[in-house]
């Protein structure tokens, strides 16, 4: 199980950019802004695995209202670095979860808490569009 993170510097969520076609997301770990990949790569309603400096895995995803999350790709319930492949949803609350793709657990996309199991977190990201 992955130990709680602290709360990000920046928003764990942004929304669409001003200029689509040149903007790129960055991620804030090791205390710097990592570009990770460009904005128009991203299809709403689908993640992408993104390879961090440290040689940690994130799960990036352009939610259907344009926002970008960014949470660990590992599953920490079956270890399997799978969670870009989720499918997303919204919670009860309104709120938008990620789904593992093989025991579908769903965790918050904006605290990283399991909606099944509130003893279990995934480390979340902050994240920034950047021209």
């Amino acid at each position: 199980m992955t130990a709680p993170t602290a709360a990000p510097a920046a928003s764990p969520a942004v929304a669409s950019p001003a200029d689509p076609g040149t903007a790129r997301v960055e991620l804030l770990t090791g205390g710097a802004w990592v570009p990770v990949c460009d904005w128009p790569l991203l299809t709403p309603g689908r993640g992408v695995a993104v390879l961090l400096p440290d040689g940690r895995q994130a799960a990036v995803f352009r939610d259907r209202r344009d926002r970008v999350w960014a949470v660990g790709n590992r599953d920490p319930f079956t270890g399997a670095h799978v969670l870009s492949r989720g499918l997303l949803g919204s919670a009860a609350g309104g709120g938008p979860y990620v789904a593992s793709p093989l025991l579908k657990q769903r965790f918050d996309l904006a605290t990283g808490v399991c909606l099944d199991d509130p003893s279990v977190r995934i480390p979340v990201h902050a994240v920034r569009l950047a021209d």
